[in-house]
């Protein structure tokens, strides 16, 4: 079967700043494959590659077994939605406006929305807990609402490949658990693949069936969660002591962080 998403030898510098270094991976489809990794290690550049948001400075990037360089603008973002991480919530837009603009890779020449369109909104809406606040402005919104929308947004854009940067950094835990689940029910249901990047290391061992792990723009471990999440990765790409054990809610690590008070002196 053909890979969602390869990425063949790829990098990229800003400038004369190397920030991913031949990169090589492959993304099945339904995957729930989740990046981590430390500051600076090129987590979101990967995921802006793989959207087509800018350009490899070497290799390739293949969407569905085509060089992303042969899609229209259209026609990726039909195979792809993007969420970034900073969202520009300034404009007063309401949120089903905001939410039909996931529709826009599927209109005609004229530009409107037909029932479909408006159902899909609504169903988009309402499997984010957003529907309620269809009517209000978007700068009237909290930050994790905004984010709730915008995932709104991409799943109403009905693409086969889902990107998100660090979907649940501004959530609280609930709202965590359920943007979460969520792209589980997608992967499940609607074979979607989802592509995500996450500081929350446990989360990604929760959820994802695939991790990779960056560390200065190279691999430093790629495969399940337990082959990936061990102590002796985690303390060597973040420099920090860790106790990584077996969560009592499944078969996947747990990693518990070490203050210095308990690490012995010398």
């Amino acid at each position: 079967m053909t890979a969602a998403i390869q990425l063949q030898k790829i990098g990229y510098a800003y400038g004369r700043e190397p920030v991913l270094n031949a990169i090589s991976i492959s993304i099945a489809r339904g995957d729930y494959f989740i990046i981590i990794g430390p500051n600076g290690s090129g987590k979101t550049t990967l995921l802006k590659l793989a959207a087509g948001i800018i350009r490899t400075t070497g290799g390739d990037v293949r969407i569905q077994g085509r060089s992303i360089g042969r899609f229209s603008r259209r026609h990726l973002a039909r195979a792809i939605a993007y969420v970034p991480q900073l969202i520009r919530t300034d404009f007063p837009f309401t949120v089903m406006e905001v939410v039909l603009m996931g529709r826009s890779p599927h209109l005609g020449m004229l530009g409107f929305e037909q029932p479909r369109d408006i159902a899909l909104a609504r169903e988009a809406m309402g499997f984010t807990g957003v529907d309620h606040l269809a009517h209000r402005k978007l700068n009237a919104l909290s930050g994790g609402e905004c984010q709730r929308v915008f995932i709104a947004r991409a799943i109403c854009q009905e693409s086969e490949i889902m990107l998100l940067d660090e979907p649940t950094a501004s959530l609280d835990l609930a709202h965590q658990v359920r943007v979460m689940d969520l792209m589980e029910q997608l992967r499940i249901e609607k074979g979607i693949t989802v592509v995500m990047v996450s500081h929350d290391v446990n989360l990604a061992a929760m959820y994802g069936n695939r991790i990779l792990l960056l560390n200065k723009g190279r691999i430093a471990g790629m495969g399940t969660p337990r082959q990936v999440i061990t102590y002796q990765t985690l303390e060597a790409v973040y420099g920090c002591k860790v106790l990584v054990d077996l969560s009592p809610l499944g078969d996947f690590p747990r990693v518990t962080l070490v203050p210095s008070r308990y690490i012995p002196a010398g």
